[in-house]
């Protein structure tokens, strides 16, 4: 007979065995849920309302602490526009993508009357004059970098600058988007680099003998270019094996709202901002959760508007609302969303 409050090891051992069960069952359920949330975007291509949040770092953030005075100088044939900051800490140059220009870095202004200070582009450049650097951008000689003669070129072009600002004992530090970003991993074998950002691009490294004084490279991308991905997976490993130092940013998509045109483009007003969106949303190019259906590039977004003629657009922000567009997709844009990690990059490296 059983003593009150005693349980047999036969009882014990069936209370002990049930617990993994429920266990197991709750992790199943909860795997059902998570799954149902991650596919549900097959039906209707509805992406959850849970995911990324773009941070809220807005056109005018800096103004309090920098503006944009730009320089523009022709050497050689070859448009740069630069800026210093007070007491800088660093050089930084940046390279555009294909059908890029100088010009699409820096505001519009005295300085610089036919610059269009593209969203992502200047935030870029204003968070680099405010953490201290001093910035150079130049254009290619093409729609798109080359990378023979040209990288000899723009080394030297950046060398003059430097020498004729007396920067030379400050540290070197350069990033470059899509094109540019092939370009700036095939610059960094002609010049010393403390660190180098591979924005959107996977670099050249499967055409060059890396050496172990390689700069440190981060690459920025976004994972929905699986090809790209693969590659910078793939170029990742060798630097490693090199001994170069290699970190990794994954830009994703994220949702429109009212206001996010006017929050990332200098004037463009928040009634705007809300009529496109809506626009957006009438014509099913955004979800009912505010994510691109399509990449930006794939949408006749503007010919619609011009057709619907409900809606008075100024023809010079329609490049900054493609970007925009472009950006939230996230498959292939220049991108300021991650620029905190990308200058504590450049400062990790700068010894």
């Amino acid at each position: 007979m059983l003593k009150r409050g005693y349980k047999s090891k036969a009882w014990s051992g069936a209370q002990n065995c049930r617990v993994p069960v429920v266990v197991m069952s709750l992790t199943l359920m909860l795997m059902l849920v998570i799954l149902f949330l991650v596919f549900r975007n097959d039906n209707g291509g509805e992406k959850p309302s849970l995911a990324y949040e773009l941070p809220k770092l807005k056109w005018n953030s800096f103004d309090s602490l920098v503006q944009l005075h730009p320089t523009r100088e022709f050497r050689n044939g070859t448009d740069l526009i630069w800026q210093v900051p007070e007491s800088p800490k660093g050089v930084l140059f940046v390279a555009h993508g294909c059908n890029g220009r100088a010009i699409n870095f820096w505001d519009q202004s005295p300085e610089c009357p036919d610059c269009i200070g593209l969203p992502e582009e200047r935030l870029l450049v204003l968070h680099g004059l405010a953490r201290g650097f001093a910035v150079i951008t130049i254009s290619s000689a093409r729609r798109c970098w080359t990378y023979g003669k040209e990288v000899l070129v723009v080394k030297d072009i950046i060398k003059w600058w430097i020498g004729g600002r007396k920067l030379e004992k400050l540290p070197i530090v350069a990033l470059g988007a899509s094109s540019g970003g092939y370009f700036v991993s095939a610059l960094a074998t002609a010049m010393k680099f403390n660190s180098i950002v591979l924005m959107i691009a996977e670099g050249m490294f499967g055409e060059m003998d890396i050496k172990g004084d390689y700069p440190p490279t981060l690459f920025v991308h976004m994972p929905k270019d699986l090809y790209r991905q693969q590659k910078i997976d793939e170029y990742t490993k060798i630097l490693k094996d090199k001994g170069v130092d290699v970190g990794i940013v994954e830009c994703m998509e994220f949702p429109l709202s009212l206001n996010t045109l006017a929050d990332r483009i200098p004037g463009l007003d928040q009634t705007l901002s809300r009529r496109l969106f809506e626009f957006f949303k009438e014509n099913g190019f955004i979800d009912s959760n505010g994510y691109m259906r399509k990449d930006g590039r794939q949408i006749k977004w503007k010919k619609i508007l011009e057709e619907k003629k409900t809606l008075l657009l100024d023809k010079h922000l329609v490049p900054h609302i493609q970007e925009e567009l472009n950006h939230a997709f996230a498959y292939h844009e220049m991108t300021s969303m991650h620029s905190d990690q990308i200058f504590k990059w450049f400062e990790s490296h700068m010894s």
